[in-house]
């Protein structure tokens, strides 16, 4: 498989992923949460991400058929070769404050949930209060296409760095596989949600539904 290109979009907002734009936040059930404060994104970025939506194939969904977790090859391999699995690489990027039992495995830390705003306190023994969220979902991936493609590609998809967010379990179980066009993050989020995902698309020539186009075309805005 050719080698896979970095996203310039999503590097250069790689380390304010977890802030978003100033402002009231809204949660995933649309109540008012806590300011998020942090920095936009580049206005590089945000402009790279409009060209690329704009550039992007609209298609509908294809079947779901066939899918299945196991199809994207082996959850969280080390990828980039660093020695330590993606989880533990996301967590160790995102959470603040971290605790680490060696070089790679996050034992504690402080999670600004981008999803929501809410402040989450991560501990290994309650593992599932903070996930590894893909980005563009793994299930509407395989909808949109990545049905075609090798098993090596879609494992790299799978454990993409930039495509992974260490989130809130709460919002992510609600956003499932859901695209932009049905679920959104809080306001405060949003532009920087929608330069991770319309790079992720990008860098993988994934189309996006109608609904989703018009969701990334109305987050950028926020920018």
């Amino acid at each position: 498989m050719p080698r896979v290109r970095r996203m310039t979009a999503v590097a250069a907002v790689g380390i304010i992923a977890l802030a978003g734009c100033e402002g009231q936040n809204v949660g995933p059930s649309g109540g008012s949460g806590p300011v998020a404060k942090g920095t936009k994104p580049a206005d590089r970025s945000v402009t790279a991400a409009r060209k690329d939506l704009s550039g992007l194939k609209i298609a509908s969904e294809g079947a779901s058929g066939g899918y299945a977790r196991a199809k994207f090859g082996t959850r969280w391999k080390d990828v980039d070769h660093n020695g330590c699995d993606q989880r533990n690489d996301v967590l160790g990027r995102d959470l603040k404050q971290t605790r680490k039992q060696g070089r790679c495995i996050v034992l504690a830390g402080d999670l600004d949930d981008p999803y929501s705003g809410k402040k989450i306190d991560f501990t290994k023994s309650k593992a599932a209060e903070v996930q590894i969220d893909h980005v563009y979902p793994l299930a509407l991936a395989w909808r949109m296409g990545a049905s075609r493609w090798n098993e090596d590609r879609r494992e790299q998809f799978a454990n993409d760095h930039d495509n992974l967010l260490a989130v809130w379990g709460v919002p992510n179980r609600q956003k499932s596989d859901k695209g932009p066009g049905e679920w959104k993050p809080q306001k405060a989020f949003q532009c920087t949600y929608a330069v991770k995902y319309v790079a992720v698309a990008h860098e993988y020539e994934l189309p996006v539904t109608r609904s989703d186009h018009d969701a990334l075309q109305d987050f950028l805005v926020r920018c």
